[in-house]
């Protein structure tokens, strides 16, 4: 099966909340199951000035691609991270799943979409 159990993202980094067009800046989380059964996940946020948030729980349906925007904390079960303030993650899956991170920053009139590249095991 495709994919890798453990993913990580060193560079997080929420972007400020800009009123600068109809996109809104923001760092999502995807992931992708394209097995035939549910897998969970436990997500991690990893801080460089406060303790870790561990093991919140994701679940991500068979064949099918969750996306967590990483600014909602309802999409992450009330977590919350700070904009402007550095981060990375660890996703944690029972089975293997695809995991890609990205960021859309608006806070410059040119606005950007940055992939994040990620280290899997």
């Amino acid at each position: 099966m495709a994919g890798k159990k453990n993913w990580y993202f060193a560079d997080g980094y929420l972007p400020e909340k800009v009123n600068n067009g109809e996109m809104e800046a923001h760092e999502a989380l995807m992931l992708f199951n394209p097995s035939e059964k549910d897998i969970a996940v436990k997500l991690n946020v990893y801080f460089s000035d406060r303790d870790p948030i561990k093991d919140i729980p994701l679940t991500v349906g068979r064949e099918r691609v969750l996306t967590i925007r990483l600014d909602h904390p309802e999409e992450m079960n009330g977590a919350v991270i700070p904009p402007v303030t550095q981060y990375a993650l660890h996703i944690a899956a029972d089975e293997p799943i695809i995991c890609q991170f990205g960021r859309l920053d608006t806070t410059q009139n040119a606005m950007a979409y940055y992939v994040g590249v990620g280290h899997a095991e």
